[in-house]
């Protein structure tokens, strides 16, 4: 393995856990909100949906930046 595939991999695996963190957490403050409000699932409307998509979009090209410098 190069230098060059080792940072590489360290990356990969640093996001992998990181994003995986935050997916768990962002599941858990969804679920305690929706118990908190009503006890059943969380409603979340096609609207919702879009506008948490176009935000991770944005964060995804802000991160992705990064590495032009």
């Amino acid at each position: 393995m190069t230098t060059s595939d080792n940072w590489r991999t360290k990356t990969m695996i640093l996001g992998a856990v990181i994003g995986a963190m935050v997916g768990a957490g962002t599941a858990y403050l969804l679920a305690r909100t929706a118990e908190e409000s009503g006890g059943g699932p969380p409603k979340i409307t096609t609207s919702d949906a879009i506008k948490s998509a176009i935000g991770i979009v944005g964060l995804v090209r802000g991160i992705a930046s990064l590495g032009d410098r």
